[in-house]
Parts: C-alpha cells; structure tokens; sequence
C-alpha cells in the first residue's frame, strides 16, 4: 500500500537502501529508516504542535524503539517520548529521550512501578484503575517525588481494539481526580483516551471517534468542577494536518507515531507534509514452484486496510521502476513468516541474493527484524547509524 508513496516521494531512499544491501553493509529482515526524512518529519508536526499549543510525544514502537530513530526526532524538536510499554521506555530513555508518557497503551507491572517512578521519572504516566494508580503514586513517594497521574476513561458506545479496553468510567471522573489527588506520591493531571481519531475506509478521511466526544465531555465535566488545568491526551493516526481538529476538540497532547515516518493510514491516500521514510528490506534466497521466496522474519503488516495485493521492487540492482514490481504473497498472521513468496513467473525471474523492498505500515516491536538507520541520505551520502533489534538493543551484524 505504501510502495507506490515510497517510489513516488522518496525514492533515493529505496535506491540507498537497495545499494547499501547489494553492498553487503545492511541486513535482509530489516526495517530501514531515513532518518533525514524523520527529522524532516519531526520538524513539521513540533511547529504545528507549538503553533496550537499542544504538548507532543513521540511514540517509536513501529520503528523497534531505534536509538537513531530517537535521535532525529529529538533533532527535529521533540525532545520527549510516548511509551507504549515498558520496554519502549527503557529504549527512549536510553536514548536520550525525556519520557512524555507511560502507562498507555500498556499498564506498568506492579514490580516495575519503583523503579519507572524513580529512574524514568514520566510527566504523565497512565493508569487505568485505583490499584494502578496507586502503585504508580507508590512508587513516586518513595522516590520523593509526585507523580501526575492521568485517568484512562470510558464510556458507553466508546470505541477500543479488541484486547485494548479498560479505564474508568467517564462518568465517575469527579471522584477519581478527587481519590487520585488523595495518593501521597500522586496528582491528578489529566484524562486519555485511544483511538480519538480513525482512519474511515469508505471515506478514505480520518474521523473522530466517540472516545473523542467523550473525552471533550468529561474535560468539561472537570471544569465545571472547578479543575481548569488538566491534560487531554488524545492519541491515534496522528499527522500534522489533524492537530488543529484535536486542539479544537479540546485536546493538550498529542503523540505522532507512524506520523513521524510517513505511514499513517491517511498518507497512503494524501500526500502530506510528511515524507516516507520507512521501508521493508528483504533478500531472495531460493525459487522453488513458480515462486522466489525471500527472507522473513518482519512480515506484521498493520492491518489498517482489508487485504490488497502486496507488491515488492525486486532486483539486483537500486531501482524504482514498475518494471521490477512483482506480487507476493505474505504468509497469514497465523503462520511463522520465515519466507515471503514472490511471483516468479514473468519474463525474469527473481534470482538468490536479489534486494526486495516493501512499502507497508508495520510494527517492528513485535517482529524479530533488525531496524537499521541510515544519515545522509538528502544529501547521496548514505551512512550507517545503527543496526538494532527491536529493542533498540546494538545487534553485531553480521555476527
């Protein structure tokens, strides 16, 4: 779905990536980032961020939590992270980033609350019950500090992914401020909310969602009881062109993920201010039926779309012409991915050791593939940051 972006939009990125590849510098089953284009991106949703007011947050999962990735958000503006779990905020702390935001979508296991309160020390940190935020408020007092706490809430017709619900009732939102103000190590800041914003399929345009009403609802609520200055965090398919729909909604913070690297759903639609700046990078390894079958191992391919059919640029050489776009077929969610298959029937079949490039929003955090950043790349002098795991762990490619 993203390819055609890619080749259209960015494609000395691909040719970069396919001659760091055929070059042997950079690994097959990997994400690679144009980190020139991220800080481009990132500079582009910071002003808008600013000239609205909002607080911003960058989520870093899709790209497997890379150090280098951190860096050029942090180099375009913004200077603070959003953590999907703990792992994401270990990643980004370690690269340098403040920790904007804990807890949401994730909640913090009851032994790790110490020591994210004392050495993480987030501006906002997300709880969904009482017992959550007590353990977060805890684990501020020991380390002599006061935790802001914001409520998860939830009302009736609220939407949430399947295994993403939870909260407080939105309803109830008077009395928790008031129980979370009460926690020694702990203040009530503010509510959240995921998704505020949908992409809509058959509109081909992002929407609000009912969590976002509710969440305008209860800031109200809040303030007609008197708590004027409260955070309204309100995630989901965040780009620079939907900030001043989320500022007008009432919104305070706002946290770009796919956003930061081109791959929001409403960017396989619009050319947005942001560029593409991730790719999918594989290798051909046999034939064997009609097929080429290239390396696997990073195939989560977010499923923001109903199926369409998956094409990759496939050759020996840096190229982005139709000519080298072949079909494939990825294996079902179900299946291990250790090999994609490439239609192998044409007037030249794929070869061993080919470079195969996709343009798909993935989710590296919950693959085994490497995630490479790669400078220099505006400029025709691509260099290699970081090969990591997606941990942002340093991976010794080759061994």
């Amino acid at each position: 779905m993203f390819l055609d972006v890619l080749r259209r939009r960015n494609p000395g990125f691909i040719q970069a990536a396919m001659a760091l590849h055929q070059e042997g510098r950079i690994p097959a089953n990997a994400y690679v980032l144009d980190l020139d284009a991220v800080t481009a991106n990132a500079r582009v949703l910071k002003a808008e961020a600013d000239r609205l007011g909002l607080d911003i947050f960058a989520m870093t999962k899709q790209v497997g939590r890379s150090s280098s990735f951190c860096k050029a958000v942090m180099a375009g503006g913004i200077a603070r992270s959003v953590a999907v779990d703990m792992a994401c905020a270990r990643a980004t702390h370690n690269a340098g980033m403040g920790i904007g935001h804990l807890g949401h979508l994730s909640q913090i296991a009851r032994f790790e609350a110490d020591a994210a309160a004392a050495t993480l020390r987030p501006d906002n940190w997300t709880v969904f019950n009482a017992t959550k935020a007590a353990e977060a408020a805890a684990g501020a007092a020991k380390a002599g500090r006061v935790q802001n706490l914001l409520a998860r809430i939830k009302a009736e017709g609220d939407t949430f992914y399947r295994g993403h619900e939870g909260g407080f009732d939105a309803d109830d939102i008077i009395a928790v401020a008031d129980a979370l103000d009460a926690l020694a190590g702990g203040k009530f800041a503010g509510i959240t909310t995921f998704p505020a914003l949908l992409f809509d399929h058959a509109s081909r345009t992002v929407k609000p969602t009912p969590n976002l009403t509710t969440l305008t609802r209860t800031a109200e609520a809040l303030r007609r009881a008197g708590r004027s200055d409260i955070a309204i965090n309100a995630p989901g398919t965040t780009s620079s062109v939907l900030l001043a729909a989320l500022a007008a909604a009432g919104a305070t913070q706002c946290e770009p993920g796919n956003g930061l690297h081109g791959t929001t759903a409403l960017h396989a639609v619009e050319d947005l201010p942001e560029l593409p700046a991730v790719l999918y990078l594989s290798e051909v390894s046999h034939l064997s039926g009609g097929k080429a079958y290239c390396l696997g191992g990073g195939f989560y391919i977010d499923p923001i779309f109903p199926d369409y059919p998956v094409k990759a640029l496939v050759s020996p050489e840096p190229t982005v012409d139709a000519s080298a776009l072949l079909e494939v077929e990825i294996p079902p969610p179900s299946a291990i991915d250790y090999y994609a298959m490439i239609d192998a029937t044409g007037s030249r079949a794929p070869q061993p050791g080919d470079s195969a490039v996709f343009g798909f929003r993935g989710q590296a955090f919950v693959t085994r593939a490497y995630v490479v950043g790669v400078s220099g790349i505006a400029t025709g002098n691509p260099q290699i940051e970081t090969i990591e795991n997606s941990f942002g762990h340093p991976e010794a490619w080759p061994l």
